[in-house]
């Protein structure tokens, strides 16, 4: 079998630092001493001894300090050894815009496990991830770290050069970090030598052009488009450069803010089949159940009192195995709660008698006692999405229809994105929309709509239908500067201008409290979009369009929104990358793809299955 040159290099080193090992044996005795080295067992204030020094060598440094990053700031102190590659932090404390997101709660990312970061929308999921990647808390040098939210830089580099060029930027960045490793005092013992040496096989520059090629063509780009310029690209094109940035360099920290936004169905499964192999550290927040449950091996909860639980296993997992903890928590609080009842009880009628007067006293104690080691807690119920849009009168078939509908964005049938087109949405219609990227699953809906067009033929609309829609970029076209209240109230001015009619329609979306009053500019994405849901609302339409309407969205909040479709009385057409929602709303598949609409026989498991069966993995 060839010896990689790295692996050569490798054995060189050890061979050349067990070589000086020998020529200073006689030396050893007194290397302690003469470096001020801390003997074995202790440590000095403000140091951690590290498992598996000798001596107290490499005693790592706590990080006790406060980081100041635009109005965020974050405490904690990292307790890992300084060579070891899993996260410890105790006492993490985290807030944003003097709000309190975190408190006092133990960080623990351990290398090759997989996080899934869950919690309601606005709790601070995104800022814990910014938190870690901005260095907050600072992490041992050794430890990089890739926060991916942004979309990759404009340039004149086309697409596969731009990743390519990361490709060649990780490399020399590891090639010299493995020679200062190989000058540090412990050289080609260094533990982390290793990993670098494999990060340094991989990357093997004679296959990077080709597999930044997969990584792009995995993730929706033909060959035209990987040659234009990134600066050519739409803001979703550019950040699934970034994604395949970030796949390439395959950092020991990655932190991914819902990756599956902008992604077609397509491109979902082989960024969850090329994820499940992902062996360093992630973490990940997305809205997608379904992702969840086939990328993560472990969950984290950022509970609504500002803590991290920490679950073993997938999304199912951790829905189970809470429900489970939660039924035996409560059981113990109302067992623990009717024992200092009844023990309060026997206090109250004690009376005056002195031996009851000390036995009430002793059962005092016990109640003092209980407190003081902290009592259990009443379990919270999770909340509940519970919306609804109104319900709408019936109209008559055809309410919408296309008759021969051929679309071409040049106006030239020669080119079209569609041809003669025939079908037909109704009152009762739950359609989602598939294919593969750019055959026209979002201008199909402009279509419908009267955004467009048609080239030829003709889209019919029922003079009594009211549509709505809720697009990509409906959050981007809300006014950022007013609140959720004063927004409403502009909007629907003839409904209602008083302020507790709107904040009860808003608590019906899931807004309350002071989101209700801060400016929408402040909110999350998914509270942005729960305000869009409550503006259609406003709106009583007939049918409903829905373009990609889970980016942002908790997984509660889109079961709330599957809720809401499913009660609807009207028509609704649905694009979405979640296979989840469509699982649970749609009775008809619609694959768009060849300039025609075909209704796809089976279900959307059937569907993503096949997607599947196409997709090969080469890490």
């Amino acid at each position: 079998m060839a010896v990689s040159a790295s692996k050569q290099k490798r054995l060189a080193a050890k061979a050349a630092k067990a070589a000086a090992k020998s020529g200073n044996a006689g030396n050893a005795g007194n290397a302690g001493e003469a470096s001020g080295a801390s003997t074995p067992g202790t440590a000095t204030p403000g140091t951690a001894t590290p498992t598996g020094t000798e001596g107290g060598k490499g005693l790592a440094k706590t990080m006790s300090q406060l980081k100041l990053v635009v109005d965020r700031s974050a405490t904690g102190v990292l307790t890992s050894a300084p060579l070891s590659r899993d996260i410890q932090i105790d006492s993490y404390t985290l807030s944003f815009h003097g709000r309190m997101l975190i408190e006092n709660a133990s960080v623990e990312l351990n290398f090759g496990n997989r996080y899934g970061l869950l919690g309601d929308n606005g709790s601070g999921k995104t800022t814990f991830l910014r938190s870690i990647a901005e260095g907050d808390i600072e992490l041992p040098p050794h430890m990089d770290t890739y926060l991916l939210s942004e979309e990759a830089e404009p340039t004149e580099l086309s697409s596969l050069e731009y990743v390519v060029k990361t490709a060649q930027d990780e490399l020399i960045r590891l090639e010299h970090e493995l020679e200062d490793l190989l000058a540090s005092e412990e050289g080609a013992d260094n533990p982390l030598i290793d990993d670098i040496y494999e990060r340094i096989d991989q990357l093997d520059a004679s296959t990077f052009e080709p597999r930044a090629a997969e990584l792009l063509h995995g993730l929706g780009f033909d060959k035209e488009r990987m040659k234009m310029p990134t600066k050519s690209l739409s803001g979703g094109w550019r950040m699934r450069v970034a994604l395949a940035k970030c796949l390439f360099k395959k950092p020991t920290v990655l932190l991914m803010d819902d990756p599956t936004n902008h992604l077609d169905l397509q491109s979902v499964v082989y960024l969850e089949e090329y994820m499940k192999t992902y062996n360093r550290i992630l973490l990940i927040v997305s809205h997608s159940q379904d992702f969840l449950n086939n990328v993560c091996t472990h969950i984290i909860h950022l509970t609504p009192k500002r803590r991290l639980v920490y679950y073993g296993g997938n999304y199912d997992t951790f829905v189970r195995t809470k429900a489970e903890n939660e039924v035996n928590q409560m059981k113990a609080y109302e067992k623990q709660q009717a024992e200092i009842e009844h023990i309060k009880k026997f206090i109250a009628s004690a009376g005056t008698y002195a031996n009851l007067v000390r036995q009430a006293k002793s059962k005092q104690k016990i109640i003092d006692k209980m407190e003081a080691a902290g009592l259990i807690e009443k379990v919270e119920a999770d909340r509940k999405y519970v919306f609804r849009f109104p319900d709408t009168p019936k109209l008559p078939p055809p309410v919408l229809s296309f008759d021969d509908v051929t679309f071409s964005y040049d106006g030239n049938p020669d080119n079209a994105l569609y041809w003669e087109v025939d079908a037909a949405v109704d009152m009762d219609s739950r359609i989602a929309l598939i294919g593969p990227n750019g055959t026209g699953k979002s201008t199909l809906l402009k279509l419908m709509t009267g955004e467009l067009d048609a080239t030829e033929g003709r889209v019919q609309r029922h003079t009594q239908l009211k549509l709505a829609k809720y697009s990509q970029h409906s959050n981007d076209q809300l006014d950022q500067d007013k609140s959720p209240i004063d927004y409403l109230r502009d909007k629907f001015p003839k409904i209602s201008q008083d302020i507790d009619f709107w904040r009860q329609n808003l608590g019906r979306f899931g807004l309350s409290g002071g989101h209700q009053t801060s400016p929408i500019s402040t909110l999350s994405d998914g509270l942005k979009s729960r305000l869009v849901f409550a503006e259609i609302a406003q709106q009583a339409p007939g049918i409903i369009l829905f373009d990609e309407p889970t980016n942002g969205l908790a997984p509660e909040a889109i079961d709330g929104l599957a809720d809401a479709i499913n009660h609807f009385s009207g028509g609704v057409v649905l694009v979405s990358h979640d296979f989840r929602l469509i699982s649970q709303v749609a009775k008809e598949l619609w694959l768009c793809e060849n300039k025609q609409i075909t209704k796809f026989e089976g279900s959307i498991e059937k569907y993503k299955e096949s997607l599947r069966k196409g997709i090969t993995i080469k890490q």
